[in-house]
Parts: C-alpha cells; structure tokens; sequence
C-alpha cells in the first residue's frame, strides 16, 4: 500500500498549490483567516463530523485583535482547531502545539503498564520495536507494540514468528499504541495474509469544496511468500489509545478469519495528516484524505472489537489484566482451532 502515500501527496500538493493565491500580512487578522482557509479547502472529514465551518470562523472572527500577543492568538487559533474533534489536527508553533485528546481521554484507559509487567515480565525478548514472549507455559505466544513509530523489519518478524512456532495461539497487543507509520501496520498485517485482499479505500480532496474528493481507491495488502507467516487463531488486543497507524492495522487484521479483535473500540484517526504552514512560520497539521472500510464506511471515530471486553477491578486488585486473560481463555479453548473461537461482533 505504498502508493497510498505518493498518491496522496502528488494530489495534495496540486491541491495546495492551485487556485487563486491569498497574500496575507504578518498579523493576528491575517494569521487567523490564512488558517480558517487553509482548513476550510482542504479538511476532509467537515460532512462527516457535521461541523459548520463557516459558522466556526464567525464565532471564533470575533476573538482576534490586533493587539493580542502570540500566545492569545494561539489560543484563539487552537481553540478553533479543536472544534474539529481530530487527534491528526494541531497547531505547531516554537512554545507550544495545540492538540485535541478528548477522543481517548472521555473513555475508560483499559490498559495498565504495571499490571502487564505481571505478563511481560523481565525476560522478554525485544525484536526491532516489539517486545515478545510465550505464556501458559509456552502455548500462548504474546507480542506488544506500544507504537507504529518503532521500527519492525522482515529479519524481526521472521525471529518473532519462529520464536512462537509451537503455540497454538497469538497475541498482539497494540494498546495505547497511537499509531506511526503505515509501513509497519502492513508489513506485520501483511504476514498473516493467505492471499492478496482489499482491506478498504482512501480518497483524496480534488478542489476547494468540503466534498470535493476523487473517486475512491482500492487498498490491498498482500502476503510476503519468502518470510514466515501465520495462520493459527490471533487475537489482536485494542483500547482506545489504539489510534492512526493502531486503527489501520486493526482494520487490516479483522478482515482475517483466523483474528478476532477484543478489548475496547480504537480510537480512530483516518484522515491522512499533511502539513501546511501560516504566514507567521507556524505549522498545521491536519487531516486532508480518508480512508474507508471495505463498505465504505467512516473510520475516523474507531473501530468496534468483534469481542468487547473491559478491565475489571476485581482483576485489578488480583495483579490480573482482564483483557489479556480472556484472550488467554479463548486461544486456550480454541487450542489452534479457529473454528472454535467467537464469531467475529459477537460479543460473547
């Protein structure tokens, strides 16, 4: 799915640099409506979040003076960008970036750090940006990958994937992972894959128009046939946190007969983040393409789990990680046998 990524940045870049351009002095004034404008044609998600931007420009118009310092401007200025509700939006400037977190922080954590070290231990192995070690007396093989920023290569997999070659079972836990770069979501979703398979679609802004979007693109992910691939049952754990690159791979990996998802429902972030810059030299990053589900669905918002499971107190109390134990339960009840695993959004 590579070409996602140049595609979208040769339509991008034709987008931004078309049209008739807007010269803007170095001023509050300027500063805001250069920023309203830049999101105005190129945010791809206004319809879909039913935001009216314009009305957004009036009320937040009317907070600028040309007497306010920088940091009241960018205030004003990230205020605004949060009305967008988007983890991918933010503003960049030398003291501060603006950042809108409420997509995680209004929802139950679902993870705990030191109640996994109960699981994780000291004598993990540490494969590339994946820590990973066997369970249940080596039936239940167990990955975390905290984050799709950390680098995984094929040679790392290859390790990973033999390290667990007598278990009945996996476990890739991506919780509070908050994404990274798409690379590493396809290439470790690409190793669980019999056959090439389209996992959803992307379009890209073709105008100025809050609706102006090509047609959609089919994405595909294929199996890697010179490295080691698995198909025995996997369940994939998720919570909120599980956000941007988190919420491809989920995407990706729930198409999967042999993959449930279980735990909490990610966090989203579809759009495509890009980059564009104010007249004062300070940076906007927002989401300026889409991607979609196999039903052209919207998957900003997350992705529900096939089996909702939440950590417990009682569990707390125990040292236990409620999620962890229930996928231990269901790999362990299945013993290599996909067919006994839940039926995908059962909730059972």
């Amino acid at each position: 799915m590579k070409g996602r990524w140049i595609l979208s940045l040769f339509l991008l870049l034709s987008l931004l640099s078309c049209g008739d351009e807007v010269e803007y002095t170095d001023s509050p004034q300027e500063n805001f409506e250069a920023l309203w404008r830049i999101l105005d044609e190129n945010y791809c998600f206004f319809e879909y979040k039913n935001v009216d931007w314009d009305e957004v420009h009036d009320r937040y118009q009317v907070q600028i003076t040309d007497s306010m310092d920088q940091f009241a401007l960018f205030d004003v200025l990230g205020n605004m960008l949060a009305e967008l509700k988007d983890g991918h939006t933010n503003l960049i400037s030398p003291f501060d970036m603006s950042r809108y977190w409420a997509w995680y922080e209004d929802y139950p954590d679902n993870f705990d750090a030191d109640i996994q070290e109960n699981y994780l231990g000291s004598d993990y192995r540490i494969a590339g940006g994946m820590r990973y070690k066997t369970l249940q007396d080596g039936k239940i093989g167990y990955i975390y990958y905290p984050s799709f920023s950390s680098g995984v290569g094929e040679t790392n997999l290859d390790y990973i994937i033999y390290a667990f070659k007598n278990c009945c079972g996996l476990i890739i836990d991506i919780r509070n992972n908050g994404g990274g770069l798409l690379t590493y979501s396809d290439r470790i979703a690409a190793r669980f894959v019999e056959e090439t398979i389209q996992t959803g679609y992307i379009q890209h802004k073709t105008g100025p128009g809050h609706e102006d979007f090509s047609e959609p693109y089919a994405l595909t992910l294929s199996p890697v046939s010179e490295h080691s691939l698995w198909y025995r049952p996997v369940i994939v754990l998720t919570n909120r946190q599980c956000y941007s690159s988190a919420n491809d791979f989920v995407q990706a990996m729930r198409l999967l007969p042999q993959v449930r998802i279980l735990g909490d429902k990610t966090g989203g972030g579809s759009g495509f983040p890009f980059n564009s810059e104010l007249p004062n030299g300070w940076v906007v990053r927002f989401s300026a393409s889409r991607t979609l589900g196999l039903d052209m669905e919207q998957l900003e918002f997350g992705i529900e789990p096939d089996i909702p499971v939440c950590m417990n107190e009682e569990d707390r109390k125990q040292g236990k990680d409620s999620i962890i134990e229930e996928a231990i339960r269901l790999l362990l009840s299945a013993d290599g046998n996909v067919q006994k695993l839940p039926a995908k959004n059962s909730g059972e």
